[in-house]
């Protein structure tokens, strides 16, 4: 440290200015964090980050992720002085329409930004599933004479990200897979918005903490020694995670802020600036950075373009040594499942079978042949089944197992699942009750938004659930999920439907998938005779099913309503009634579709239309139409056999039957 000492502290100044700067212009932003963590920042990236910012993507990379995303002007001053294609005019657009610099870090906006964060807890919980997939990774692909993959996991966290309940959900998690390549550390300010921390906060961190089985320290978060050997000392233990409470002061260098609460979240103001800079040494020049730091900064960047040439000659090597498995590994780096050589398994006509039995024996038939899918449960594994037979679990002591136990942690693992993703060579799959989505939802928001791909096997998808009740009954869930941007909500009508689902989760690359099964029995149709239409045609989000020469009923549905749509359908031939069913997996694939596809499946014809799903009845008058009927659920749902259920709710064929009369 001692060599370089001097220039780390300045270049901690010269961070610090950055982040005013950016701010003021703005007039809006987080000025408080980046100025307490400049220190914390300027140890870590030029002492200890393993990074390339020539090839912000290099697989064998340290991830960093900034959880308290609110200060991000830190890692958009870090980016720029280390070499990343992030510019002073970057920096001055801070928050501005269109820029490289917006209000919170967003992965496929800025170079270097490994995870979109600022609701707080997200990202720390996305550093636990990065530091996994590193973790799964090297179980599976490191030799005794190779570790291919080795590489640390740093997340900085704030108070707020802490008190959300999903750090608590993550990091129990993390001591409990004893992940040694992770380490947090902790911007322990004793301030938040409202004031001192003692208003809400008053646990010891450290404690709750080490009983998750972490390692933990604390130390001068600015004393730059002593923040190097905190570093050096949780990087040495590699048998648990590492926090570091790093005791800051918010705002450093100002002197009518420094310390307050209005640090947090306010621009200093341009006369606070200029004193603040003057008292830390800087030039009073916005956005000021010297010629020294800008070049100690990029000598220190650069050494990750050697470390990537190092790497390069170590996968060269592991090839040679270990050939079937590099060609895997070089596979699972790429993305994607196109390189995989794996078939959809087949269901008997005239069977019957739930559409999450109907996924479990897809996972049975396809996860061993795609090394990139790790899968888990949220404590549900044989009711959601999501556990291949073919696989064994994650554990500390079998790195090499793909399937995940997360307990009963719902949050934590759609959070977790989303930093498994962006680590790279991994694509997670995980289960829960399809009405502990509303626990899941926030990370789920969050995959799409990050376009991560992510598959959630959600199951007990209605009223169909039966005896549970409405605690456990999904009302308003499908509308819910549906109304999420970039969100593939899949809702099979049978076991044929339901691995077409599958199929389209693994091809979507730019989102995640909600795939939305049911409990109960469904029959498998015979797709051969020519009555039925192909699943296939699952992909197009909606399909004509099967229909009578001259219908002038369309009868529509999702799951499980669809055979209560066939059933609605004979009972209207008899009276001589003409129908046609449009089965409606999955509304935002039907949207995509060309115009002239939607007509042919819902022509404007006159025909009187009625749908049909056990759930909130909101999205379906835009294919029903103002004049067309919707069988639904606008109610919470109650305790009985799924057949009394559904008989006292209404959503049956006589049900249906009667609002088509109605409107003929």
């Amino acid at each position: 440290m001692s060599s370089n000492k001097n220039m780390i502290a300045e270049t901690a100044n010269i961070i610090r200015g950055l982040s005013m700067d950016g701010v003021q212009r703005a007039n809006s932003g987080h000025p408080g964090m980046p100025m307490g963590m400049a220190d914390i920042a300027a140890v870590l990236w030029t002492n200890h980050l393993n990074h390339n910012p020539n090839n912000p993507a290099w697989f064998n990379r340290d991830r960093f992720v900034l959880s308290n995303g609110h200060g991000s002007m830190l890692i958009y001053s870090l980016l720029h002085l280390y070499g990343y294609d992030l510019s002073i005019d970057d920096l001055k657009e801070f928050r501005q329409w269109g820029s490289k610099t917006p209000g919170h870090p967003e992965n496929f906006v800025t170079p270097g930004v490994e995870t979109t964060t600022g609701p707080l807890g997200q990202g720390i919980a996305n550093a636990v599933g990065m530091a996994m997939a590193e973790a799964s990774l090297a179980g599976r692909y490191n030799k005794e004479d190779n570790n291919i993959v080795d590489h640390f996991t740093y997340c900085f966290v704030g108070d707020g990200d802490l008190e959300e309940g999903i750090s608590h959900e993550a990091c129990s998690l993390a001591g409990h897979h004893k992940l040694g390549k992770l380490v947090v550390l902790y911007d322990d300010n004793d301030i938040t918005i409202d004031g001192d921390t003692s208003l809400s906060f008053s646990e010891n961190t450290l404690k709750r903490f080490e009983s998750y089985g972490w390692h933990v320290s604390a130390c001068d978060g600015h004393d730059l020694d002593a923040i190097d050997s905190a570093i050096d000392a949780a990087k040495a233990e590699e048998n648990k995670p590492s926090i570091i409470a790093c005791k800051t002061t918010i705002g450093f260098g100002s002197p009518k802020k420094a310390g307050t609460s209005s640090a947090h979240g306010e621009p200093l103001g341009a006369e606070e600036i200029i004193i603040t800079k003057t008292k830390l040494g800087l030039p009073t020049d916005e956005f000021y950075v010297s010629d020294k730091v800008k070049e100690f900064c990029l000598a220190s960047g650069n050494e990750g373009a050697d470390a990537e040439e190092d790497w390069n000659m170590q996968l060269a090597n592991y090839t040679n040594l270990h050939p079937e498995a590099a060609v895997e590994f070089k596979t699972l780096m790429r993305g994607g499942v196109a390189d995989f050589d794996f078939e959809m398994p087949t269901f008997e006509p005239g069977s019957s079978m739930a559409t999450r039995a109907a996924s479990g024996k897809v996972l049975d038939a396809i996860v061993s042949k795609i090394p990139a899918l790790i899968g888990g449960s949220a404590d549900l594994s044989p009711s959601n089944k999501t556990f291949p037979k073919t696989e064994v679990a994650f554990t500390p002591e079998d790195r090499a197992g793909r399937y995940v136990h997360y307990g009963i942690r719902e949050h934590g693992m759609g959070a977790i699942m989303n930093g498994m993703f962006l680590h790279g060579g991994v694509i997670p799959y995980a289960g829960t009750f399809f009405v502990f989505s509303d626990y899941f939802r926030p990370a789920m928001r969050m995959a799409s938004l990050m376009s991560a791909q992510a598959i959630y096997v959600l199951t007990h998808d209605s009223i169909g659930l039966g005896e549970d009740g409405p605690t456990h009954q999904p009302e308003s869930h499908l509308v819910s999920l549906r109304s999420i941007p970039n969100m593939s909500v899949i809702r099979p009508m049978c076991a044929d439907e339901t691995a077409a689902a599958w199929q389209m989760a693994l091809d979507n690359n730019t989102g995640p998938t909600s795939l939305v099964l049911t409990r109960q029995n469904l029959p498998v149709l015979d797709r051969t005779t020519g009555t039925y239409a192909s699943a296939s045609n699952t992909a197009k989000g909606a399909y004509v099913l099967t229909e009578d020469e001259g219908y002038n009923v369309i009868l529509m549905g999702s799951g499980s309503e669809v055979e209560i749509a066939l059933d609605a359908k004979k009972a209207l031939n008899e009276d001589g009634i003409k129908v046609r069913v449009v089965s409606v997996p999955t509304m935002e694939a039907f949207e995509k579709q060309s115009d002239e596809y939607k007509t042919s499946v819902l022509p404007d014809n006159g025909a009187v239309r009625v749908a049909v799903e056990a759930g909130s009845t909101m999205p379906w008058f835009k294919y029903v139409g103002l004049n067309g009927g919707v069988v639904g659920m606008d109610s919470f749902g109650a305790s009985a056999p799924y057949k009394v259920l559904y008989e006292k709710f209404g959503i049956t064929p006589e049900r249906v039957v009667n609002m088509v009369k109605e409107r003929l």
